[in-house]
């Protein structure tokens, strides 16, 4: 439910331009969210790996307040368009939008605290 509602609800936010996810998680810490698209070298990277040219968009959002000021639960979706993932016997599989999420707590100095350092 959590990456149907991610693709539906982001199609018309302006994305900022980053070659890492971090500013987008200390946008996400102050502002509950943020949305960029990555590009650079990793960007690059993952078109050749995946066959696509198409804009892969990070989104990310609060999950929950950690007991640790300056530190929060991070749900971070990354998609793009147009992928070619590969199966079990390597055939191709026909080009599709592709998301994947993941959490992780995060703090604004950086650090990744497990959850029970961080008191949630």
């Amino acid at each position: 439910a959590l990456l149907a509602l991610a693709a539906s609800s982001v199609e018309a936010i302006e994305r900022q331009a980053v070659t890492t996810v971090k500013p987008l998680l200390v946008t996400a810490l102050d502002q509950g969210e943020a949305h960029g698209v990555l590009v650079g070298q990793a960007a690059q990277y993952i078109a050749q790996t995946f066959k696509s040219t198409a804009p892969i968009e990070i989104d990310v959002k609060t999950v929950q307040a950690l007991g640790e000021p300056g530190c929060k639960r991070l749900a971070v979706t990354t998609s793009q368009e147009g992928v070619v993932d590969f199966n079990r016997e390597k055939r191709d599989t026909k080009p599709a939008r592709l998301a994947f999420t993941y959490q992780f707590n995060y703090c604004r100095d950086g650090r990744t605290p497990q959850t029970k350092d961080a008191s949630l």
